[in-house]
C-alpha cells in the first residue's frame, strides 16, 4: 500500500502530525424512479459505467484508502460496491447513516471518529454537503481544481484533500490542501 501522501500534492504542506489524506468521492449518477424514496434511489446507466471508472482512477492515483465511511443511501453504497470491484482486496468500509443527506459539520463530526492510524480516508457522499466540505477545508489548492469545485462537484467526482494532523478530530476547515479533483467517466 502506498504510505499516506506519497505521491500525492501537497502531503507535504506544513502542519503538525502525520501527513494524512481525504478521498471524497460524490455517488455517481442516480436514477428518479416514481415512488422510490430518495434513500433508495438506485444507479442510473450512467452511473453504473461512472462508478467503476471512478475505482479505477482511485486505483490508479494510488489513493488507496485505508477506510471507507459510505453513506446508507442505495447510490452510495453501490456507486463503492462497484468501485471497490477494480481492487484485488477493497479496503474495509463503514456504512454510516449520519452520511446520508449530512451537512459539513456533521460529515466532520462522523468523520473525527476515525481511527488515528488511518492514513487516506475516503469518504462517499452526497451534494450538497461533500461540495462545501471540499471548499471548506481547502486552505489553498491548485487553482484549477478549486475553480473546479466551486464551479460544480459533479456526480463521480474525487477531490483528494492532503492534511498534517494528529488525528482526524483535528481536520478544520481551512487546514488542507486541495491536491487534485477529477470526474473519471465510464463508458
Amino acid at each position: 500500500m502506498t504510505a499516506p501522501g506519497a505521491g500525492v500534492p501537497g502531503a507535504e504542506a506544513s502542519g503538525a502530525g502525520a501527513p494524512r489524506r481525504l478521498v471524497v468521492l460524490r455517488h455517481a449518477k442516480s436514477a428518479w424512479p416514481e415512488g422510490v424514496p430518495d434513500h433508495e434511489r438506485p444507479l442510473a446507466p450512467r452511473g453504473r459505467r461512472d462508478a467503476p471508472a471512478a475505482g479505477r482512477a482511485l486505483a490508479e492515483a494510488g489513493c488507496r484508502p485505508d477506510l471507507v465511511l459510505c453513506s446508507t443511501a442505495v447510490r452510495a453504497r453501490r456507486t463503492w460496491e462497484l468501485a471497490c470491484a477494480q481492487w484485488d482486496v477493497p479496503p474495509p468500509a463503514r456504512f454510516d447513516p449520519r452520511l446520508y443527506g449530512a451537512d459539513v459539520p456533521e460529515i466532520l463530526d462522523v468523520v473525527g471518529e476515525t481511527p488515528d492510524a488511518v492514513g487516506t480516508l475516503l469518504l462517499v457522499g452526497h451534494n450538497p454537503g461533500l461540495e462545501e466540505l471540499v471548499l471548506g477545508l481547502s486552505g489553498e489548492g491548485l487553482a484549477d481544481a478549486l475553480d473546479q469545485v466551486r464551479l460544480k462537484f459533479p456526480t463521480s467526482a474525487i477531490a483528494v484533500l492532503t492534511w498534517h494532523g494528529p488525528d482526524w478530530r483535528a481536520l478544520t476547515p481551512g487546514a488542507a490542501r486541495l491536491a487534485s479533483m477529477t470526474v473519471p467517466r465510464g463508458r
